[in-house]
């Protein structure tokens, strides 16, 4: 399969496409956006924290209303006067009369939002809020923690507990994470290695995307423009497709080790200092087989978008046949963004082992916890097995389809193709 034609084809492709335009920007436009995008969302979430509000707090119980005077104070956005909070103490009886006034100044957003508490809140904590936006997750995490210890203030006072029991009851638990490694070392838990895992596996998403659409419109371009037969004429379909599927494999392979760098820099040399509070607990070992995994994707995947561009001979086509190969990439894409959750719950050890899916969610697994050598190992041979035996069939596909233009071919009639005998 692999001979000086096959070595022709690649060439071909690391000449056009290495030293492209194209490959230059998306080399260097990827990371950019994928940082903008993540500082976007911080920026966001930023911009949100500090709109200004303006709180009614309405309770049938004057008590809990002064335990409320005395928290919301201690809060930075009420001092700073980004919160302004007004109180007013009615019966139970009367809140729905009252709110029915208010109605008017919550939709022209002269109030933010009106809290009522009753009393039966000191059992039940039976909280209700009423706005034009009452998902507005800031704004609630900002004024549940003072409503909650007034609540809890209140309900001790006769319990004949001291200032310090109540003070105790107060204050929330504060979890430090410590990760045991598999050499039974103790290592405190960072959230830095979350961040690695989303941003690989954005990383994986992206360039198998992107690598995958660009060989199929190349195929589909060069299918239409009649180039291929050209091409034919001096080297078979099957070393043609070899060729187009290591070349880019190549590229990407190489695209992907310029995106690492930066890790690879932090890893291996003092050059670059992170913040005490971000520490990185990946190693070399786990990027040189993140490079090798991806590489495996790469092919994978290539090949299967050169199937779909051969099936096919105008983009419109193509992009409608497609969406299965899409699918094989999003899926595992999201199951590797739920990690964060449990990255050794059930399904994550599933996928970790599942064919194509374990390309994606084993790497953002290795980020957050250790994974013994013989799973990633078995993930690896089922990952090449998987190439080894789709090759074969992506090679009829692409033989047959590739010289077959004018009307568009039904998926019967490819899976016929994969009953030819050559």
């Amino acid at each position: 399969m692999f001979n000086k034609r096959v070595l022709t084809v690649i060439k071909r492709e690391l000449r056009t496409r290495l030293m492209s335009r194209t490959f230059v920007l998306m080399t260097v436009l990827i990371p950019v956006l994928m940082f903008g995008a993540i500082g976007l969302q911080f920026w966001v979430a930023s911009m949100g924290k500090n709109e200004n509000a303006n709180l009614m707090i309405i309770s049938d119980s004057q008590a809990i209303l002064n335990n409320l005077e005395n928290e919301y104070p201690s809060l930075p956005d009420v001092r700073s006067g980004k919160y302004k909070i007004s109180y007013e103490n009615i019966g139970s009886s009367s809140f729905e009369a009252r709110l029915n006034e208010l109605k008017p100044k919550l939709i022209n957003e002269s109030i933010t939002g009106i809290i009522y508490i009753p009393s039966s809140a000191l059992k039940k904590k039976d909280i209700q809020y009423y706005s034009l936006n009452p998902n507005n997750r800031s704004l609630l995490n900002a004024i549940k923690s003072p409503i909650n210890k007034a609540l809890i203030s209140l309900y001790f006072k006769n319990e004949q507990l001291s200032q310090a029991d109540i003070n105790f009851a107060r204050k929330d638990v504060d979890i430090s994470g410590f990760r045991i490694t598999k050499e039974q070392k103790v290592e405190a838990g960072s959230e830095t290695n979350l961040i690695v895992a989303i941003l690989f596996s954005f990383l994986l998403y992206m360039s198998l995307i992107f690598a995958g659409q660009m060989t199929m419109n190349s195929i589909v371009e060069e299918k239409n423009s009649r180039i291929v037969e050209i091409l034919l004429s001096s080297t078979s379909s099957m070393e043609l497709m070899t060729g187009k599927i290591l070349g880019t494999a190549i590229i990407e392979f190489f695209q992907m080790a310029i995106w690492l760098t930066p890790v690879i820099l932090l890893i291996t040399t003092s050059w670059f200092a992170l913040p005490p509070e971000f520490t990185l607990q990946i190693n070399m070992s786990f990027i040189f087989y993140f490079l090798l995994n991806y590489l495996v994707a790469v092919v994978t995947f290539v090949g299967l978008f050169a199937a779909v561009g051969a099936i096919f001979d105008n983009p419109q086509d193509a992009q409608s046949g497609m969406w299965p190969i899409m699918m094989l990439i999003m899926i595992p894409f999201f199951i590797a963004l739920g990690l964060q959750g449990n990255p050794q719950s059930g399904l994550a050890k599933v996928a970790s082992f599942f064919p194509f899916a374990s390309l994606m969610v084993m790497p953002a697994r290795m980020t957050l916890v250790d994974i013994p050598w013989w799973q990633i190992l078995i993930s690896f041979i089922i990952n090449v097995a998987v190439l080894v035996s789709i090759f074969p069939i992506t090679g009829k596909i692409y033989r047959v389809g590739i010289l077959i233009t004018g009307k568009k071919p039904k998926w019967s009639e490819v899976v016929k193709w994969l009953k030819v005998k050559y």
